[in-house]
């Protein structure tokens, strides 16, 4: 009978990551219809463990602003999660590590849009920041990607 038990504790805790993975956290996506590359980058968050919910709107930038980002760091797309903003071509891990980390800012942004960031895959990779914007507007390097 310990045996047993032991079997059925030791099932449940390699299923816990099973469970945890099924709460992928949600991320809304606010992007333009015809944008194919914020197409790419969503299903870069979903193969990451998010769960996006995404709504083409017509003006992406509305929700750069309520999202506190500034105009010069603008892309193609914003998010939101868990009261971040996320900017333009953001990868995943930067997101994961932001929401573990929850530094007092806006969020995260990745401006213009790099080609090698998630979304922009092609043939070349070119250098980007990716820039922790801080609750003053400032921005810090967050993550250097050559």
């Amino acid at each position: 009978m310990k045996r047993l038990l032991r079997q059925a504790a030791l099932a449940a805790a390699l299923c816990t990551p099973m469970f945890a993975m099924a709460a992928a956290p949600v991320i809304d996506v606010f992007k333009s219809e015809s944008c194919g590359c914020c197409g790419a980058w969503v299903e870069h968050l979903k193969a990451n463990g998010f769960t996006p919910r995404v709504a083409n709107v017509a003006n992406p930038s509305d929700y750069r602003e309520r999202g506190g980002i500034p105009n010069a760091l603008g892309s193609c797309h914003t998010a939101m999660i868990q009261g971040y903003a996320i900017e333009g071509h953001v990868p995943a891990a930067d997101i994961k590590r932001l929401l573990a980390q929850k530094p007092k800012a806006k969020g995260l942004a990745v401006p213009a849009m790099p080609l090698g960031s998630p979304g922009m895959e092609g043939p070349r990779k070119d250098p980007y920041d990716v820039l922790l914007v801080q609750a003053n507007g400032k921005t810090a390097v967050f993550k250097h990607y050559n």
